[in-house]
């Protein structure tokens, strides 16, 4: 399987895994900030949370990981939490944006 196929499976993927305190996915909401794949197929996230104090990072880390695992032809999942550059809303998607009312 090629790079850029896993990776649009991996975004669907994280299209799956929901931020428990708001009803929209991760990957819309922008807390994905970058997915690369090499070329043994490991997947290298980089994600934030909406707050560095978020209760539900614990979860949110262990739902990411897990939901790309599953994606078949992927060898193996690092996930890195960051906090910079920090979260706002400008990094959500038109969906997310209507879907929360906000457009």
């Amino acid at each position: 399987m090629d790079k850029i196929t896993l990776q649009r499976d991996v975004v669907r993927a994280l299209r799956q895994v929901f931020d428990p305190e708001i009803p929209v996915n991760i990957y819309d909401l922008g807390l994905i900030y970058d997915i690369t794949v090499d070329d043994e197929q490991k997947v290298f996230i980089k994600m934030t949370m909406t707050a560095p104090n978020c209760p539900m990072a614990d979860d949110l880390f262990m739902q990411v990981n897990e939901a790309v695992r599953d994606v078949p032809g992927v060898t193996d999942c690092a996930v890195e939490v960051v906090f910079d550059p920090p979260w706002d809303k400008s990094r959500m998607s038109e969906s997310a944006l209507l879907e929360l009312g906000l457009l």
